[in-house]
């Protein structure tokens, strides 16, 4: 049969078996339904917290409040979006509590992320929510603000723990957080948040790291990696030097990024209560046997930004991360196919750094190694002034990207790169080039015993799903 699969800019249609498994977002199994009233459960879930106080009893007249917030990479802008909503509850709770706004400080809590535009918070927080406060209320996280950032004693698990101070100095923060899938230990939101929201590289390196990342227990996705236990050991880490813990406010979300339900309070409360519930939107159980062959669709654009499908490092992270996804409805050691642009348009502007963690990588063995490159690079003036002054990823965001990407030669007999324009882009990530997918599910007939069994997934800019064969 013929399927349309992303691929850059468009669509490449592309012929696979009849009986092809197609997994789309909204489309792979019943999810549960949307809340009817997304405001009414977002307050209800504010004012009976879980293993917290209510915010009334935990500020007042005179507070000071932080709220962070994750960025565009996340999240729904439609009006009721969890967002939107969580800010114009938490405003109206806060001055119920006698709280000034104009104690508000609201923090987009990016991480290694690009610093996010003034438009883009109006779009995805709300004009109405930024017209209570002034300008200067709302920032990036900046990780490396020499003033900004507060050092603690390592974790109980041995990571670098460097903060925002705001967190340090408020009376109470607040995390708006989504209860999300994600390859990276399960679910965003909860203690993730602001483990890699609201640290620095530094932090970041202890768990996004060949020391992690290549351990066995990160996949198939887990909860309960170890991966998982270091985000909560930073978090707790940073609880211990703030006024009050974390107040979370986090949603779990369907494919339309439409809530299935709202939990707020205690972190650990708080991720006990949605991942559940997260779980029954995200984990889908594929029928028949395990798939022979990942076949995948890449487009240029998605949730880190333009060039997603033809910046070789970031292609490559997709295919990794979507091997995690997918490990539990795959055979051992599968085959995958990504029909992807790959024509080496690495968006210098947004991805500054990323060119020349490229050349890095040519240079050594494994994708570990690249272990050796990281002080060099993550600390050059040049791509730290992009991160702070120009809208550019921090330079180590490129070597958590190198890492994921490198679960692929873990984990696939091969990897081709179907449609790749600048086919030396893809051999430089390992992969292996061919002209078209029909290539590519020829070539694979080497790694299987008859006709392959093939799991699509056509359209990776959508929200993912967690898969078993089941």
């Amino acid at each position: 049969m013929q399927i349309a699969l992303e691929y850059g800019d468009g669509h490449v249609n592309a012929e696979v078996p009849d009986n092809a498994t197609i997994i789309r977002a909204g489309q792979a199994h019943p999810e549960p339904p949307p809340l009817a009233d997304p405001v009414a459960a977002t307050v209800e879930a504010v004012r009976n917290p879980l293993g917290s106080p209510p915010l009334g009893d935990l500020v007042g007249p005179g507070s000071t409040v932080t709220i962070a917030f994750p960025d565009r990479v996340k999240g729904g802008v439609h009006e009721t979006s969890h967002r939107k909503t969580a800010l114009r509850v938490l405003f109206d709770e806060l001055e119920r509590a006698g709280v000034r706004l104009s104690d508000v400080t609201l923090v987009c809590a990016i991480g290694l992320h690009r610093k996010n535009y003034a438009h883009e918070f109006a779009g995805y927080l709300g004009e109405d929510n930024l017209a209570r406060i002034s300008p200067e209320q709302i920032v990036n996280h900046d990780s490396e603000d020499p003033d900004g950032i507060v050092d603690l004693d390592d974790s109980d698990l041995g990571d670098v723990v460097q903060m925002n101070r705001r967190l340090v100095e408020s009376d109470l923060t607040i995390l708006i957080g989504h209860a999300a899938g994600n390859p990276y230990g399960g679910f965003s939101g909860g203690y993730k948040m602001p483990s890699t929201g609201l640290t620095t590289w530094r932090s970041i390196r202890g768990h996004h790291s060949p020391g992690s990342v290549y351990r066995d227990d990160f996949m198939p996705i887990s909860t309960h990696s170890h991966f998982r236990h270091q985000l909560s050991a930073i978090g707790k880490r940073m609880e211990s030097a703030m006024p009050r813990p974390f107040f979370a406010v986090d949603a779990v979300l369907d494919s339309a990024n439409r809530q299935l339900g709202v939990y707020a309070g205690d972190l650990s409360s708080v991720e006990q209560a949605a991942w559940p519930l997260a779980g029954q939107r995200t984990e889908v159980t594929v029928p028949g046997e395990p798939a022979d062959v990942l076949l995948l669709g890449v487009p240029r654009n998605f949730h880190y930004g333009p060039g997603m499908g033809s910046n070789p490092v970031l292609m490559m992270q997709a295919i990794g991360a979507s091997l995690a996804r997918a490990k539990n409805a795959l055979k051992p050691n599968p085959v995958v196919i990504a029909a992807a642009v790959c024509d080496g348009w690495f968006n210098d502007d947004e991805f500054s750094a990323y060119r020349t963690v490229y050349d890095a990588l040519q240079t050594v063995h494994h994708p570990a190694d690249m272990v050796a490159h990281e002080e060099r690079i993550s600390t050059d003036y040049r791509w730290i002034e992009k991160y702070r002054f120009r809208h550019a990823y921090h330079p180590f965001h490129a070597f958590s990207m190198v890492y994921v990407g490198g679960l692929a030669r873990q984990a696939a007999a091969a990897v081709y790169i179907a449609g790749a324009r600048e086919p030396g882009y893809a051999r430089g990530m390992g992969g292996i080039p061919v002209r078209s997918v029909e290539d590519g599910l020829r070539e694979a007939r080497r790694f299987t015993e008859g006709e392959p069994r093939v799991l699509v997934v056509p359209e990776l800019s959508k929200p993912a799903y967690h898969l078993s064969a089941g």
